[in-house]
């Protein structure tokens, strides 16, 4: 959602489908997702609309990040590594704090985002790694105001509700009125940080990791130990585009180029061929794919879109 007009339409239907089911006024109860940087700024107007109806609001971190560089995508708004961008990174934490200041102000729940760490039972280090990084981030939501929060395995949902019953004294911390107010100019604050030849790869061996198996009907990926989504996808492979566009220097002097990252593209495919061993794969049509995006003069919407079209076309 970017408008609180595209929420004043989804009033429309709630009230459309009680008044159709002979069900109470309010019967129908929804959350909504903040995850694009302009629905940011509507807030309010969000809630308004949706006023009896909504529960809460909800941090999409994933999408915000993406839509973050979308946004800013022809601006010198240069994103660092895409691990290097977290939720205490100064536009992430005024967006967290700007849903819960709005949320608690209307008597609503702010929930958090998701942690894309997940369990890995096969390697106790990685594992131990992956469940203190979920702690960290449900602390700090927890006691940054958050009402809950998700993740993304359900192996960690004790864990996580753990965090949040120790913080919080009865169901939930609605009560706890955030002082002051978040600036246009801390929403759009540009992020730091490094901007370095491994993450341009990382950007690059994700995209093509999700797209190959997108393309086989997987939705969710487990790499590296983290859950990547199509959200994820589309943030590595907006970097690139962006890192190309605006002729990025990386800390160690490359400057980023088209034939750079086309190089670095097929050096991934070919990788994972060797490491894959299979023909059934779809680690081509993927590389191809990742090429266009990242190419591409305008930055396609989403990725998915000629992921689908792609489908469609082979009768699937």
């Amino acid at each position: 959602m970017l408008y609180h007009s595209f929420i004043a339409l989804w009033a429309d239907v709630f009230k459309f489908t009680e008044n159709k089911l002979n069900l109470p006024k309010g019967s129908i109860k929804c959350t909504v997702l903040i995850e694009h940087l302009l629905a940011s700024f509507e807030m309010e107007e969000i809630v308004y609309n949706l006023k009896d109806y909504i529960i809460g609001l909800n941090c999409g971190r994933w999408d915000y990040i993406f839509s973050y560089i979308k946004c800013f995508r022809n601006q010198l708004r240069i994103t660092p590594d895409r691990l290097n961008i977290s939720m205490t990174t100064p536009f992430l934490k005024a967006y967290s704090q700007e849903v819960i200041r709005t949320s608690h102000r209307r008597g609503i729940f702010a929930m958090g985002g998701m942690a894309a760490a997940i369990p890995n039972r096969a390697d106790a280090v990685a594992n131990n790694k992956a469940l203190q990084s979920v702690i960290n981030d449900k602390e700090r939501e927890s006691s940054s105001g958050h009402d809950g929060t998700w993740v993304a395995h359900p192996g960690l949902v004790p864990l996580a509700m753990k965090v949040f019953d120790e913080a919080i004294e009865g169901d939930n911390q609605i009560h706890r009125q955030l002082e002051g107010y978040i600036t246009n100019k801390q929403l759009t604050e540009i992020p730091r940080g490094p901007k370095t030849s491994l993450g341009l790869r990382n950007n690059i061996s994700v995209t093509l990791q999700y797209l190959e198996a997108w393309l086989r009907g997987i939705g969710c990926v487990a790499i590296n130990n983290s859950m990547e989504d199509a959200a994820t996808a589309e943030i590595c492979r907006a970097q690139l585009w962006q890192w190309i566009n605006h002729g990025v220097k990386l800390d160690d002097g490359t400057i980023v180029t088209p034939e750079l990252v086309k190089n670095a593209i097929n050096q991934e495919m070919e990788t994972r061929m060797v490491m894959v061993g299979s023909t059934s794969n779809r680690l081509v049509d993927a590389s191809v794919m990742l090429e266009k995006f990242v190419l591409e003069e305008t930055l396609s919407d989403f990725l998915t879109l000629d992921a689908y079209d792609k489908i469609v076309s082979e009768g699937r």
